[in-house]
């Protein structure tokens, strides 16, 4: 009798699978987890050391900025606009942007605040 093409070739691509016995425990096996994890645990020691903790900082060091604000103080808002605080709030400030026009502006929009006191940058 023919046998059909699937049947011919199906023997050869399927071996038969046989069962391994199961090894015994092995002693150390808490050594070996924990020398597993310590290269997760370095790179995110290393992260928070390099991103994550500069990053606080910096956010931190802003966010007292814009509570020190007062008036008088060159800023420049996220937008890119110069202006002299004229009236601080609690959550906004009235910037005057040129004489006469005056805009208000949250203080989490602005990007940075300098002091009339500060020492400005000589012209070469």
């Amino acid at each position: 009798m023919a046998r059909s093409f699937q049947e011919a070739t199906l023997p050869m691509f399927i071996s038969p699978a046989y069962a391994q016995a199961a090894g015994a425990a092995q002693p150390g096996g808490a050594a070996a987890i924990i020398m597993q994890m310590a290269p997760l645990l370095v790179i995110f020691v290393g992260f928070y050391f390099l991103i994550i903790r500069p990053q606080q900082r910096r956010a931190k060091a802003h966010r007292d900025l814009l509570m020190a604000v007062k008036k008088g103080d060159q800023v420049v808002t996220g937008g890119g606009l110069l202006g002299k605080v004229t009236r601080v709030e609690e959550d906004a400030v009235e910037v005057e942007l040129a004489p006469n026009i005056r805009v208000r502006a949250l203080k989490s929009t602005l990007s940075s605040v300098t002091t009339p006191g500060a020492a400005k940058p000589a012209n070469d």
